[in-house]
């Protein structure tokens, strides 16, 4: 079985990353999403190890102490980390895997992992992205003010990344991930390692 590939995918609050990424693992069946620990508290409809797994801080910080983590971010007073043990497991049954990070813990990634592939989603506009933060409802003018300055100092790391997507167009966005994804998987030695036998076949 060929060893998985892992994916970085990273986007300011409200470009869309969460949907697009849900909607690229329920149309490809080869591809895992990381589930994070973390020590904030379970919210209504969250499940442990479904959403996150959810931990005590005195035992985050023992996994931390035991470098358990390929990357870890404190969030206000809550602490997330993602397992390196997992991760390593996951893509050796030959799962590619994403993890849904800011641009922090991507450069700890690949610190740690450097032939992550990693993509970078981004909105049309700037005024498109503040609709989409007023549209959820849930956060006051100030806050939605303090996302938008945090989205501009974000999405200055776009030349971090491998790979840009805009989403403008949900759907084109979504075919977009998926070409990605489709390419990544047809690389050299990926196929080489898949099609041994066709290949010595064919160079006899």
């Amino acid at each position: 079985m060929s060893t998985g590939i892992l994916y970085i995918v990273s986007a300011p609050s409200g470009a869309g990353k969460t949907s697009l990424v849900k909607a690229l693992i329920d149309t490809v069946p080869q591809v895992r999403v990381s589930v994070s620990h973390t020590t904030r508290a379970m919210r209504p409809g969250e499940v442990d190890g479904v959403n996150y797994h959810f931990v005590a801080r005195e035992q985050f910080v023992e996994m931390l102490e035991q470098n358990a983590f390929l990357e870890h971010a404190q969030v206000f007073d809550n602490l997330y980390g993602t397992s390196q043990h997992w991760v390593e497991q996951t893509l050796a049954q030959g799962f590619d895997l994403i993890l849904e990070i800011d641009w922090q813990g991507a450069q700890q990634v690949r610190r740690l992992m450097p032939h992550a592939r990693s993509v970078f989603i981004l909105p049309p506009t700037q005024q498109a992205l503040r609709q989409r933060l007023t549209n959820r409802g849930q956060d006051s003018d100030e806050i939605i003010d303090r996302r938008m300055r945090d989205a501009v100092s974000e999405m200055s790391h776009y030349v971090e990344y491998d790979y840009l997507v805009i989403n403008d167009d949900f759907s084109t966005a979504l075919e977009d991930l998926k070409a990605i994804f489709r390419a990544n998987q047809l690389a050299q030695q990926l196929q080489q390692h898949r099609h041994e036998s066709l290949l010595e076949m064919l160079l006899r």
